[in-house]
């Protein structure tokens, strides 16, 4: 209680303004001056200019008389009170967009400290990190008094974030928090405990986060760029302020780059997995630049537990892994074994992406929104209503062999098994040339069960079912693909993507079971098929017709149901 108590009241001194006596004040404009290097969208800056932001392909009202937001969801609310939009607005670079953005942040802080608005680590280090950044834009004309008001919020909202380390694990946001904090540290240098705490939280983060082979912790594409692109600023903000490089913040960005590259399609944009969205491939092309600049591609992902297979022109990945400890799962999809298979700049299968915000966010993350199979319409994990993994498959193994230039991937997992009785064996195989992937599904369970193997197409992807139903002939990138199976029934259905800026109408591939393969076998059908066994000379004997022998007989075989579809993506010669 005392040191809730006592976090609190330095909390409360931290708000104070600086025109109280006895507290320090802010220069007027900050002594070493940054600069945000990532550039902005002049179309968006537009629509900002009208009182209105883009955000996850649609548009929202600006209110800046309320900068709480509560009717919007979290992630969208993060993104407005963090001013990374104020980019857009420098790129459209009118007159009437500075003014607009120095009118945007005024009506911040003519707000009162409300507690949603400053006690949110990362959304804080974001604001403070953007008006900084692009405090030459915005301010830097503009009256002492307006320069000395925004200096002094900028020094309370400073203290704020370093007060509140050490935060929390949640992720890569940790370290938008610490950029913020690294930013106001610079502008003001004499307030020198703000880059002492940065110094001191910054390696606890990046040894929490970072994995041995330089994947992050929860797992994602997208947090593996957010993290590249923040420590990236961070090092530039160093360098702007001629401060001494820091080794671990090298040695992480010369570990996380290769396996930021490693995650990308031959298209430039990322997998799909755990909620990434592919982004743009100049962007990603720009942080690696910022960050790392030799060109290495991390040669295997163990700890991550991602597979990156390449052959010819194609390009094969697979999550082998559970999803993400406790903690980091906020954003964790219930997709281990899933795969996305593209060949050159042409994206095949994919997983169907993410979204930050519900109903879509929710709906994406269940199995069935992936390349994978579906066990009884039930995903294999469950989600709480914080969004936190509550089960999740115990075991999860991937295995690789390669020879002649030819790759075999061998997985499994035990996702149904509490709930249906079934493990799902997963079995690939991509030739040298990159155009013959070929899959064996297998369910082992007590019965046998309803299935649904998918193949989520890309929205390029033109597809269409054989009169006769028994192959999916598929035209993208200029080159004709043919899919075919044996062991289910094939259909060609509907699906959505939300790989981009916003979900749009796509395809699916579905494999779904015979009606027969569904309904056990009786007794009496067990019985006779069990009335003769051979034993191991190969002689057939009598076991006779005892029911508590035929029970047994039945117990063994629903013991032992095996459901297997075999399927082949190959190229077809032009």
């Amino acid at each position: 209680m005392f040191g809730s108590w006592a976090r609190e009241a330095r909390l409360s001194l931290a708000r104070l303004p600086s025109s109280v006596p006895g507290v320090a004040r802010a220069p007027d404009r900050p002594i070493h001056a940054i600069r945000d290097i990532w550039p902005g969208n002049p179309d968006h800056g537009g629509l900002l200019v009208s009182g209105a932001a883009r955000f996850e392909g649609r548009n929202l009202s600006l209110r800046a008389h309320d900068w709480e937001y509560a009717d919007l969801p979290e992630a969208t609310r993060n993104w407005l009170q963090g001013f990374t939009w104020l980019r857009d607005l420098r790129a459209l670079g009118s007159d009437e967009a500075r003014l607009y953005a120095r009118s945007i942040v005024g009506s911040w802080l003519d707000q009162p400290p409300v507690d949603t608005l400053v006690l949110n680590a990362s959304a804080a280090g974001a604001r403070v990190a953007s008006w900084l950044g692009h405090f030459d834009f915005f301010a830097a004309s503009a009256n002492q008094g307006f320069r000395q008001k925004v200096m002094d919020r900028l020094l309370v909202e400073g203290r704020l974030i370093s007060l509140m380390f050490p935060l929390e694990e949640q992720g890569w946001k940790n370290f938008t928090a610490l950029k913020g904090l690294l930013a106001v540290g610079v502008a003001i240098p004499s307030q020198s405990g703000l880059l002492q705490r940065f110094y001191r939280y910054l390696e606890q983060e990046l040894d929490r986060q970072i994995l041995p082979d330089g994947t992050l912790r929860e797992r994602s594409p997208q947090a593996q760029m957010e993290v590249a692109r923040e420590l990236a600023e961070i090092s530039v903000f160093m360098r702007m302020a001629q401060l001494p490089p820091s080794e671990k913040v090298q040695n992480a960005v010369a570990r996380v780059c290769p396996v930021l590259r490693a995650l990308r399609h031959g298209d430039g944009g990322l997998a799909l997995f755990n909620g990434s969205k592919e982004q743009d491939d100049r962007q990603i092309d720009r942080i690696m630049q910022y960050g790392a600049r030799q060109r290495l591609l991390a040669a295997s992902m163990p700890d991550g537990g991602f597979w990156r297979i390449g052959a010819g022109k194609a390009l094969l990945f697979v999550d082998g892994a559970p999803p993400p400890p406790a903690r980091y799962d906020g954003n964790a999809h219930a997709a281990p074994l899933s795969l996305e298979f593209s060949h050159g700049r042409q994206r095949l299968f994919v997983n169907c992406g993410g979204a930050a915000t519900p109903p879509w966010k929710q709906a994406l993350r269940e199995t069935a929104a992936h390349s994978s199979l579906v066990v009884e319409e039930t995903s294999c994990c469950d989600f709480d209503a914080s969004g936190a993994v509550t089960r999740r498959p115990a075991h999860v193994t991937l295995s690789h062999q390669t020879q002649d230039g030819a790759h075999w991937l061998d997985g499994q997992h035990d996702g149904w098994y509490p709930g249906f009785g079934v493990s799902w064996q997963r079995r690939l195989y991509l030739g040298p040339t990159g155009e013959d992937l070929r899959g064996e599904e297998c369910l082992n369970g007590e019965r046998p069960v309803a299935y649904a193997i998918r193949f989520h197409l890309h929205p390029s992807v033109e597809a269409e079912l054989a009169p006769e139903g028994d192959e999916v002939l598929m035209r993208a990138g200029g080159m004709i693909w043919r899919f075919r199976q044996e062991g289910g029934v094939l259909s060609l259905e509907r699906s959505v993507y939300a790989g981009g800026e916003k979900p749009v109408a796509s395809l699916q591939i579905v494999i779904r079971p015979q009606r027969a393969d569904l309904v056990p076998a009786t007794t009496d059908e067990v019985a006779a098929e069990s009335s003769a066994t051979t034993d191991q000379a190969g002689q057939t004997v009598s076991s006779g017709n005892a029911p508590e022998e035929a029970g047994s007989i039945q117990k063994a075989e629903q013991a032992s149901a095996r459901q297997v579809v075999q399927w082949v993506m190959e190229r077809v010669p032009e």
